[in-house]
């Protein structure tokens, strides 16, 4: 699947949070960067319709280029609420469920959707006693049991660990070997090691897309800040200091 988005506009208010935001998301994982304020959250809720945009369209394409009519989107948000009695495959049997999956077919959805995040064998435990990493996992599993086309992760590895984050990194590269991924995070080495292309948001307006390797570059054209950061880190801090006070 492939998202379009074109002269993408939303305001509260008086105050414009996206403007005129063009962009094409293809398929595999895409990043999503910008300074806190930037409008990435805005820009998500758009995406998947809990916010309509003031102007502009959002279209989904399938790999003949046609338009989907109603794709199915799946969402991992920042902060999500589990039942902690509740078992794994039931926690991801009924979110299944409630996104439309016919209910003689959501324990195959969750157990297809616990496989996929290495979780199956937590099937019959109660989720309070899952890690931390563990119940970010389940919330990935949550996110793609009803077989969504397209995949919307924000912050997805925020207060884990190195190991946990790992994994979930992995899990993430498997969902996107199959489906469309938007990964907005404030954490540039996960967009690094994981995604194909990045787009980076500033004052609502997008200022950058491309590949990690064509972002890594613009340390090379600009005056980048001495530093122990990965050449794509510097890149990145190279676009914002350039971008000053973007308006």
């Amino acid at each position: 699947m492939q998202i379009s988005l074109d002269d993408l506009g939303f305001a509260y208010g008086r105050k414009t949070a996206l403007h005129e935001v063009k962009w094409v998301i293809d398929a595999g994982v895409t990043g999503l960067l910008g300074p806190n304020g930037a409008g990435k959250t805005t820009l998500l809720s758009v995406l998947i319709g809990l916010l309509r945009p003031k102007s502009g369209t959002v279209t989904i394409r399938d790999a003949e280029g046609g338009a989907v009519v109603s794709p199915r989107f799946g969402f991992v948000p920042q902060r999500f609420s589990l039942a902690g009695e509740m078992r794994v495959a039931d926690t991801v049997s009924y979110t299944a469920w409630i996104n439309g999956v016919p209910r003689r077919e959501c324990a195959a959805a969750a157990e297809q959707a616990l496989r996929a995040v290495a979780l199956a064998d937590k099937a019959d435990v109660r989720v309070r006693s899952l890690s931390g990493g563990q119940r970010q996992r389940l919330g990935l599993a949550a996110g793609i049991a009803h077989d969504p086309e397209v995949l919307v992760l924000d912050e997805p590895t925020a207060g884990l660990d190195p190991g946990q984050r790992l994994r979930v990194r992995e899990v993430i590269d498997g969902i996107g070997r199959t489906r469309t991924v938007l990964l907005s995070t404030h954490l540039l080495e996960d967009v690094e090691h994981l995604c194909q292309r990045v787009g980076v948001l500033v004052n609502g307006r997008i200022v950058f897309t491309g590949t990690v390797e064509e972002l890594a570059a613009v340390m090379d054209e600009g005056s980048a800040r001495a530093g122990l950061g990965s050449r794509f880190e510097r890149g990145y801090d190279t676009l914002i200091d350039t971008l000053g006070d973007f308006e």
